[in-house]
């Protein structure tokens, strides 16, 4: 446990001082009951547990002042709580190699399927957004809350060549930040850039000046948004997707990779095109690891809907450093509360 505002915790002397206090009165009592007779008799007459009982609301009294100072010390801890993002971004491969079988009834309709299922589970809170890549990265479906469009904006993916998974992270990056613009040749994003990812624009062009004020953050801290990105393929055109995931890192965003496909690679067909794909899970992985993310890798449908599911229940379950000052504010409060009533009860008295 940490405190955010250490220096308070000097007022605790407070507490051995009012023990001091509350031990001088009572010796002084004790002289008194020597002194007069009468008050040895009363005192006898109390019995040993009465005498013992009249402690106990002092002694409350005292814990809740210790409560109360560390209270006001502001404590935190890190503890595991429900935490939901509130934007998510689904990155999804739409390289002509997503046509291949081998996920029944294909890779880019079982990706659908599940990446649907996920959105079914998410709570109304919750803003979704697409991208879909190939050889560039656009926005199929900016953030929204209506789940019904979103929905739909899964069913409009066009396949083409090309696998561009670097444009893919920015394009999702530049969703969550919209007045930022990313430049993979310089570490440091623009603010209010000129070129906008929902045209279709590029993204690895001559850098501009460098934000000054720029400062990155740990990775993984940014917990209001989070991007879900799923390939089956190796990067063949536009940025590094390594440099992209720095990016990310960087701003504190996390990138949970998907992996689908063979990683030995292997030579696709269909009607007019014929290549050849191999799964880079070593990029993923690099992705996932930099970005603070996990790497996933699925092998059929059922697998796919699976890792969305992990996925769900990861985005909600999240250890944070949080203040508990309440907690022990409302512990101080219940003692000093129990402690008046028993006064009252025991001896028809507040202490």
């Amino acid at each position: 446990m940490i405190f955010l505002w250490p220096g308070m915790l000097w007022m605790l002397l407070a507490v051995p001082a009012a023990v001091a206090v509350y031990v001088f009165l009572l010796r002084r009592k004790k002289k008194l009951a020597i002194r007069y007779a009468s008050l040895t008799i009363v005192k006898e007459a109390m019995g040993a547990s009465r005498q013992r009982r009249r402690h106990v609301p002092p002694l409350l009294f005292l814990l809740a002042l210790a409560l109360m100072i560390i209270a006001v010390a502001r404590p935190a801890t890190v503890i595991t709580l429900p935490s939901q993002y509130e934007t998510i971004i689904l990155a999804i491969d739409a390289s002509g190699s997503m046509r291949a079988s081998d996920i029944a009834p294909s890779r880019i309709a079982a990706a659908q399927a599940a990446a649907q299922s996920f959105v079914a589970e998410q709570p109304g809170n919750t803003r979704i957004g697409v991208v879909s890549f190939a050889s560039t990265a656009s926005i199929v479906q900016p953030p929204t809350l209506n789940h019904e469009d979103i929905l739909a904006a899964l069913d409009r993916f066009q396949l083409q060549h090309g696998t561009a998974i670097g444009s893919g992270i920015l394009v999702a990056l530049k969703l969550i930040f919209p007045d930022i613009e990313f430049d993979l040749r310089s570490s440091n994003p623009r603010p209010g850039g000129a070129r906008d990812a929902s045209r279709g624009s590029s993204l690895d062009q001559e850098p501009k000046a460098q934000t000054p004020d720029f400062k990155p953050v740990p990775p993984g801290s940014y917990t209001s948004a989070a991007i879900i990105l799923l390939t089956d393929g190796q990067a063949t055109t536009g940025p590094d997707p390594t440099e992209a995931a720095r990016m990310a890192a960087e701003r504190g965003v996390r990138v949970y990779t998907v992996g689908v496909g063979t990683t030995n690679g292997e030579i696709l067909s269909g009607e007019g095109w014929s290549m050849r794909v191999r799964l880079d899970e070593d990029t993923l992985k690099e992705i996932a690891s930099v970005t603070k993310g996990e790497y996933f890798y699925a092998g059929t449908a059922t697998d796919l809907t699976k890792i969305y599911k992990t996925l769900n229940s990861r985005l909600v379950m999240e250890k944070k450093e949080t203040e508990i000052t309440a907690l022990f504010t409302a512990a101080a409060a219940l003692l000093a509360l129990l402690s008046g009533l028993l006064s009252l009860l025991w001896f028809n008295r507040i202490l």
